[in-house]
């Protein structure tokens, strides 16, 4: 069976990723692509749906791992009767083909060791036809082709490969996966130890441009190299998470593929990538934005795949158990399609907060937003998905109209920032309408606080976006009711939950009743209690967040509080990206309490606006 999600870490090559288990197993690996299928996905099934092993020959008695400064080198330590050995797992960032390598390095004694690979292309449904080559072993299925190049020994058993050998102190035995189309010729020899040394030196370098030196530097600095491992550098898309169907409930149905880019992590990735001082980053996720979004304004996406692909099928793959059974596992993901307001306002921000953050313009980022702004006139009164992706009946979701408001605001403040062209005065007005509404048909008496949708009882986490976002302040009093009435109804042992997904409530979003803790709805709460002066709350439950990290810094989507697990896709970029605006917002918040300017100030040289 697969770990437990926690214990897994990330290597990657700023195109895909794999997952390497505490003791040493790659359970899951996509090549070329994140989106692409799965060439070991153990993850989702067994070793006979393909998994790289490579650990002593007998029992492990421990194991500790850690990665290797600021960079993305994995080193894990594996202890048994005979000895100490270290695996070095990584992806070098991709030249001409994508690679795994790994490295066992001796340590203390001689460590008889094993090596077990089982290729399974297509999500574990396709055996490969496996040769023998002077420069290794050869396998090849339909498109894709694996070479494995090692001075070891390798045997062939049962449609799996192996390899015995020893490792003393000092001893070093490199493993060299690459991927290449099977219709081209074998790739050049990838160096061991030279891809080493630059892999290193590329995430040593790379960390350097983070500003950031607040009292949370060491989980903001692990999560923006997540964040980095989760890009897709040829386009700058940045994916929700490198694997699909890890289960939002242990046994469930809430299983989804998380392959791809949404546009609600729009904002979140600009801002963060732009305070911590990564304006390159920033500039090449702005214009994936700009690219993908661009076509007739009312067919905007709430997610494209990484080069902007529009058409996400989902698809059940019926011959994978499921990750502790489950089911269904799916790639593809039906919710392209859904209808969500709230990402017009997403994007308004994103591109509002590029603009003021002193990326250079672009010069076709007005008129799309216009033509954006043109149908949301009428758009904003229809019904939607909303935020969570409900697979229930379309509402008027209270978050959705107020990231429809952030839209008419965030442009009517280019206006007049910018002085660029547009009808300012219709926008203002709609922009006060929407607020009407809001808070009229948006607040429940019973409730006493705003409530998930227009006439109906029932809260919701997205609310507390309502300060978040300058719609009202964190001190008004229905923001202070809303957030004492999210504390009392959505809260479960400090955690976050997104909506009551109960036998009562399953009406919500379609789904049978399941779900765990919500994490980046924790830190959203994070980031309120910091604007409330909360702050010793704030920092307390940060901590509390922080502390659901694993050992190598990493966060999944949702945390089960009964279970103590970490559950859902991981690691998941939304988790990591609210974790680094709640940092840098409660570092900002103690700043000001000292008298002290804020990183975004001393960079700007003023006060940063929200």
């Amino acid at each position: 069976m697969a770990a437990r999600i926690e214990d897994y870490g990330l290597i990657g090559d700023l195109q895909t990723a794999a997952l390497v288990s505490r003791h040493g197993c790659i359970d899951w690996l996509c090549f070329p692509r994140f989106d692409s299928g799965a060439c070991f996905a153990a993850l989702l099934g067994d070793e006979e749906n393909g998994r790289w092993s490579l650990r002593p020959a007998s029992d492990i008695t421990s194991a500790q791992r850690r990665y290797r400064g600021d960079t993305l080198v994995l080193e894990t330590e594996l202890a048994c009767d005979e000895g100490v050995v270290r695996l070095i797992d990584f992806m070098p960032p991709r030249g001409e083909a994508p690679d795994v390598v790994r490295i066992v390095e001796g340590v203390e004694g001689t460590v008889p060791m094993k090596m077990r690979m089982s290729i399974r292309f297509d999500y574990g449904s396709i055996v490969p036809w496996v040769r023998r080559k002077d420069e290794g072993l050869h396998a090849v299925a339909g498109p894709d082709a694996l070479l494995l190049a090692t001075p070891i020994d390798l045997v062939g058993r049962n449609l799996h490969t192996e390899a015995e050998f020893d490792v003393a102190p000092g001893d070093r035995v490199p493993f060299v996966l690459t991927w290449f189309p099977s219709n081209q010729d074998l790739p050049q020899h990838t160096d061991a130890e030279q891809a080493l040394v630059d892999t290193d030196s590329f995430w040593r370098e790379w960390v350097t441009d983070c500003v950031h030196v607040g009292r949370f530097r060491e989980p903001l600095v692990r999560s923006l190299v997540t964040l980095k491992a989760l890009t897709y550098a040829p386009t700058g898309g940045i994916v929700a998470a490198a694997t699909t169907s890890l289960p939002e409930a242990l046994g469930g149905v809430r299983n989804w593929d998380y392959r791809y880019c949404w546009l609600r992590d729009a904002t979140l990735t600009l801002l963060a990538l732009v305070r911590a001082g990564y304006d390159g980053e920033a500039r090449a996720w702005r214009d994936w934005l700009l690219r993908a979004i661009a076509g007739r304004p009312g067919e905007v996406q709430i997610m494209y795949g990484i080069a902007g692909e529009r058409r996400l099928t989902e698809v059940e793959l019926e011959w994978l158990p499921g990750y502790e059974r489950s089911t269904p596992v799916r790639i593809g993901n039906a919710a392209s399609q859904q209808r969500q307001l709230d990402v017009y306002g997403e994007v308004l921000d994103a591109l509002y907060h590029a603009r003021l953050s002193g990326l250079e313009p672009s010069k076709d980022a007005w008129a799309l937003i216009r033509k954006l702004l043109q149908w949301l006139e009428k758009g904003w009164r229809e019904p939607d998905e909303g935020i969570w992706e409900v697979r229930g009946p379309r509402r008027h979701f209270t978050h959705s109209k107020v990231m429809a408001w952030v839209a008419f605001d965030r442009a009517v403040r280019m206006i007049e920032e910018d002085g660029l062209g547009g009808p300012v005065d219709r926008w203002r007005a709609l922009r006060e309408e929407i607020h009407d509404e809001v808070c009229r048909e948006g607040l429940s008496e019973k409730l006493g606080a705003f409530t998930q949708s227009y006439g109906l009882d029932r809260l919701d986490a997205s609310l507390l976006m309502i300060p978040l976002v300058g719609f009202l302040p964190a001190d008004d009093e229905r923001v202070v009711a809303t957030v004492a009435a999210i504390e009392r109804e959505l809260v479960e042992d400090g955690l976050v939950t997104r909506y009551r997904a109960d036998e009562e409530n399953t009406d919500v979003d379609g789904l049978p009743p399941g779900e765990a803790t919500f994490l980046p709805c924790s830190f959203w709460l994070v980031q309120v209690y910091a604007l409330q002066g909360r702050l010793d709350e704030a920092e307390k439950l940060f901590e509390r967040l922080i502390g659901l990290r694993n050992d190598l810094g990493l966060l999944s989507e949702e945390y089960d509080v009964k279970a103590e697990r970490l559950v859902g896709n991981f690691p998941q970029a939304f988790t990591h990206l609210t974790l680094v605006d709640a940092a840098l917002t409660l570092d900002e918040g103690w700043c000001r309490r000292a008298g002290r300017a804020t990183v975004d100030e001393t960079r700007s040289g003023g006060a940063r606006v929200d």
